[in-house]
Formats: structure tokens, C-alpha cells, sequence
């Protein structure tokens, strides 16, 4: 979905990287955080449009396997979005939900995806992935760890759940 986040380390760099004087970069971005969120509403934007392209439908399912892969491949710029102010880290994370709401609610009547799922727990999806993202010492372990996590939960949304909140399940009330 987007380039390097590692490259959003150093403001000089990411002026030589983007072929621009530092000078010309802090006059559109006064700092990392105005960056970061420029950067984060732009891959916002490209999720909008391939969700909402009514002449190529995505599937749920592959939309938020790419969502939550992307927390992986850009975790410097998710770390990075904790540093923004809270409107700003609640505007992006309404847009990202209202982006998925409708191919969820499309997987839901094709009953790819249990009934019970709501579009609010896109959230909880983010957060555990972003949990095992940073729970260890060892990149290239908690990078793995999150990636069996996407398919675990992936493959937990895909089955037959409970056709309400509060229904009985395999003998566990919830």
C-alpha cells in the first residue's frame, strides 16, 4: 500500500529520498507528525477508493487481510500515529471503519462473514495486531507472530457465529 515506513526516520532523508530540498519539505510539513498524517490520510484515501469501487467489488475478507498487513509492513508510521493528537488518530480511525463498513456489510448478506461482527470491531482486529506487533524484543519474530495472528482471526470471522450478541455458543454463554 505504501512506501517504506522506516524512511519516515529522518525529515532530511525523507527530502533526499523524495528528491526535495528539506526547505521545500517543512514548508508543506513542519514535522514528522504532519507528515505522518499527511501520509496516513493519503493511504486512507487509496483504501476509500478501492473499497467504494462499485464496478470492481473487493472482498471483505482480502480488504482487511491488506489493512492489517499493512500495520505490519508500516509499523513505524502506525507507531507513529500514538504521537498525533487524539481528533486527528480518531478522524483516521472513522474513515478506516466507515471505509470497511460496506464491504463488511456485503460479506455479512453473502454470510462470508459472521453476523455478529460490527464494524466498531475493526478496532479490536488493530489493536491485537498491533499488540503482537510490538510484544516482543525480535522483529522478524512478532512480524511472524502478527501475521499468524491476521490469519487466525481472519479464519475466525469467516466461520457461522452467533446470530446475535449474547447468544449462547458451544456451550459458553458470552
Amino acid at each position: 500500500m505504501m512506501s517504506d515506513p522506516r524512511s519516515l526516520g529522518v525529515m532530511p532523508e525523507i527530502a533526499r529520498r523524495a528528491g526535495v530540498g528539506q526547505a521545500t519539505l517543512y514548508r508543506h510539513f513542519p514535522d514528522r507528525n504532519a507528515l505522518a498524517d499527511a501520509v496516513i490520510a493519503y493511504e486512507i484515501s487509496r483504501l476509500e477508493a478501492c473499497a467504494g469501487d462499485p464496478d470492481r467489488p473487493v472482498a471483505f475478507r482480502d480488504l482487511l487481510r491488506e489493512v492489517l498487513h499493512a500495520q505490519i509492513t508500516m509499523r513505524s508510521l502506525v507507531t507513529l500515529t500514538h504521537r498525533l493528537d487524539t481528533g486527528a488518530r480518531e478522524r483516521h480511525k472513522r474513515r478506516i471503519v466507515a471505509a470497511l463498513a460496506g464491504p463488511l456489510q456485503r460479506a455479512q448478506e453473502r454470510r462470508e462473514v459472521r453476523g455478529d461482527f460490527h464494524p466498531h470491531d475493526l478496532e479490536l482486529l488493530f489493536g491485537m495486531v498491533e499488540g503482537v506487533l510490538h510484544g516482543g524484543e525480535d522483529l522478524a519474530a512478532a512480524q511472524a507472530a502478527a501475521r499468524r495472528s491476521i490469519e487466525l482471526m481472519l479464519d475466525g470471522l469467516s466461520r457461522c457465529g452467533p446470530s446475535a450478541p449474547g447468544a449462547y455458543v458451544s456451550g459458553m454463554s458470552r
